[in-house]
């Protein structure tokens, strides 16, 4: 029986992580739930699994939730810190860092420094953080189990002992693929949320629509994988059948298939190195037309060359990307700046905000700062 902390209950791969171990009672169990502001499902997730522990992140929720399962023997905390504590209960054995955004690193840091094996659904932990990450992940000797179906693939197609000559992620394009930069000008939120293939929180379907979220896997990728920014490469697969793809060195190219469906890799992080039966959805290749693969556009879809030039450039670079996308992203959802006017801010910030070579957590964090008041002030 593992017991697993779910960061980010409440959310999209939250809720998907919750119906993986419903339907594995025997060999998975939800010690730890957290959300930040969601409280009913979280009072109905708790009710309904009935964890040691729950967390609400905004304190201001923390009476609420307190009455509510107050005659259960469930312990409920309130805070910031209270995540970070959490994580580091000698009974957990799995942290699921599924919380969207900055907002989970610190837990994720906490979590490695506890020796807890960590699945991984919080892109932006890598993104912001990638290089102090892989150090305290080594430091403290702890695996990083990839749950972004992309990077769940490509790990799967590993093979020990044979290098990576080039990933190929693949990205579905998202709902503007055909638009021109005139269309993309008056593109509406309802428009954006409407994604073509995987059904995912608003803050990432954004991303997908701007391919910052293609850019932020890049940048996972290369933490993950111990590669060099140009041995990935993005590859436009609007099916979104093949989840990403590892080509080795002889020029053979593997490829991990099936439904966008992301219990599959979220089962597969809790489970690895076995394979568990499950009742998902298979691939029907006969009812496949076709599979097709487009280069992404970098001009209409400037979110991913920014994610490789910081990447490039390396340092404190990615976070101010990933600060400034947060402060735009949901300012364009709160419907206070056009679509094209994420990419301007994000652009103009990463001029504005002082560069940084460091890799500590509070470079990061006051980077984090800098770089969110500065877009801030754009909109």
């Amino acid at each position: 029986m593992k017991k697993i902390a779910i960061l980010g209950s409440t959310g999209s791969i939250g809720t998907q992580a919750l119906n993986v171990i419903e339907a594995n009672p025997d060999l998975f169990e939800a010690y730890v739930i957290t959300a930040n502001n969601n409280v009913e499902l979280l009072i109905q997730q708790a009710r309904r699994f009935q964890p040691e522990m729950v967390v609400i992140a905004n304190e201001q929720h923390y009476d609420a939730v307190q009455r509510a399962l107050s005659n259960l023997p469930i312990k409920v905390y309130a805070g910031a810190d209270a995540l970070c504590d959490v994580v580091q209960d000698d009974n957990v054995d799995i942290v699921l860092a599924s919380m969207v955004g900055f907002a989970g690193l610190r837990p994720t840091i906490s979590a490695i420094k506890a020796k807890k094996i960590i699945a991984l659904a919080n892109k932006e932990t890598l993104v912001v953080a990638g290089e102090l990450i892989n150090r305290l992940a080594s430091e403290y000797q702890i695996p990083i189990l990839p749950v972004d179906s992309e990077h769940s693939a490509i790990f799967q197609c590993l093979e020990p002992g044979n290098p990576i000559e080039k990933i190929l992620l693949t990205a579905s394009g998202g709902p503007f693929r055909h638009y021109s930069e005139e269309d993309l000008k008056s593109v509406t939120k309802a428009q954006a949320l409407a994604h073509p293939t995987w059904n995912m929180g608003a803050k990432i379907t954004i991303d997908s629509a701007t391919m910052m979220n293609k850019g932020f896997e890049v940048i996972e990728a290369k933490w993950l994988f111990g590669v060099k920014p140009e041995q990935i490469q993005v590859v436009v697969h609007p099916q979104s059948v093949i989840h990403s793809m590892v080509q080795f060195e002889d020029g053979a190219v593997k490829a991990q298939l099936g439904v966008p469906d992301m219990r599959l890799p979220i089962q597969y992080a809790f489970s690895y190195p076995r394979r568990l039966h499950s009742d998902f959805d298979r691939l029907d290749f006969f009812s496949l037309k076709s599979l097709t693969f487009e280069k992404p556009d970098t001009k209409r879809f400037p979110c991913l060359q920014f994610a490789y030039d910081a990447l490039q450039r390396g340092g404190n670079m990615p976070c101010i990307v990933n600060a400034a996308n947060e402060i735009v992203n949901r300012a364009f959802i709160e419907d206070r700046i056009s679509f094209t006017r994420i990419a301007e801010i994000i652009h103009k910030t990463m001029q504005h905000v002082p560069f940084s070579q460091e890799s500590e957590l509070d470079t990061y964090l006051l980077t984090d700062q800098e770089a969110r008041a500065y877009a801030a002030s754009l909109i």
